[in-house]
């Protein structure tokens, strides 16, 4: 008899073990999408676009969606009214996700940098200020499911208004508190617009073409210094309508290609409009680029 409820006790805590170990690996698995230069605005069918793109990751069903910067067409030249409405169209339109949006700024959420934009820099919501009291901070983190989620902003600006790609020195010491805070086994994710490392320039333009300053993070090797000494695992970017994955020192730098592919006239160098859906399993990840079907229109 004590042997009969041995066996029973045993397969108990067997099927017990058993259930946990699948609810562990249930909890350790998600999916998000990362949609990068949307450049949305009222013309070239972009919002029709873009609620198709919308429409297939609902159908997706990832747990939420991280945008890659220049969402709207755009604020750095135009007037206040039509960068507000730019941004009204921006919020209007994501609330048809069914799940969280987190974004990432690009140089197109700068509200008034160009002179031709008539805006005084005295403007309450001029440079990053309307980006900030519209959509999040320019710069900051989350976690998911024993992930760490690092967003920068790597736009900056010259005295002659023009920008150009830099994480300023606030966000380095504040990249390294944050890294440090989280330790060296947590698996990291970095969203910057502007790439930190890429080919892009010598596939589109010619094997020996340099990136202009505003094509690149001019200080990309302080900051990839940072994140080699952690487990970093994926930076996401944008800006360069793009898509690459390089993969250097255990970090790969994924360029996610554009929602709206050639500003929403068409392929970009043969790439069609689309996202990345980015598959996670415990500390690995897998990724595939979305292409939601959308054919340009007059």
């Amino acid at each position: 008899m004590k042997k009969i409820n041995l066996f029973f006790l045993a397969l108990f805590f067997l099927v017990a073990f058993q259930s946990l170990a699948a609810e562990k690996t249930s909890n350790d698995s998600f999916s998000f999408v990362f949609m990068t230069d949307i450049h949305l605005q009222p013309e070239r069918n972009a919002t029709k676009g873009f609620l198709q793109a919308i429409e297939t990751v609902n159908n997706l069903k990832p747990d939420f969606v991280l945008t890659g910067g220049d969402l709207i067409m755009d604020a750095l030249g135009q007037t206040y009214s039509r960068s507000d409405s730019l941004y009204d169209l921006y919020e209007t339109t994501i609330q048809q996700f069914d799940m969280p949006v987190f974004n990432t700024m690009g140089n197109h959420e700068v509200f008034g940098l160009y002179e031709e934009s008539g805006i005084d820099p005295t403007h309450k919501e001029y440079g990053k200020k309307m980006y900030e009291n519209r959509l999040n901070k320019r710069y900051y983190s989350f976690e998911y499911n024993n992930w760490h989620f690092i967003i920068l902003d790597g736009i900056s600006y010259t005295g002659d208004k023009h920008y150009f790609g830099l994480i300023d020195s606030t966000q380095v010491e504040w990249l390294k508190d944050e890294l440090k805070a989280i330790g060296k086994k947590e698996p990291v994710v970095v969203s910057t617009h502007i790439p930190l490392l890429s080919v892009g320039n010598q596939i589109m333009h010619g094997p020996t073409e340099a990136f202009k300053k505003s094509s690149i993070i001019t200080n990309a090797r302080e900051i990839i210094n940072i994140l080699e000494n952690y487990n970093v695992k994926i930076v996401l970017q944008g800006h360069l309508h793009f898509l690459e994955d390089i993969n250097y020192n255990g970090i790969h730098y994924i360029t996610g290609g554009a929602v709206c592919a050639g500003w929403w006239k068409g392929p970009r160098f043969g790439m069609e409009e689309g996202f990345l859906l980015i598959k996670v399993k415990n500390d690995d990840f897998t990724w595939k680029y979305i292409d939601y079907g959308w054919e340009a229109r007059e």
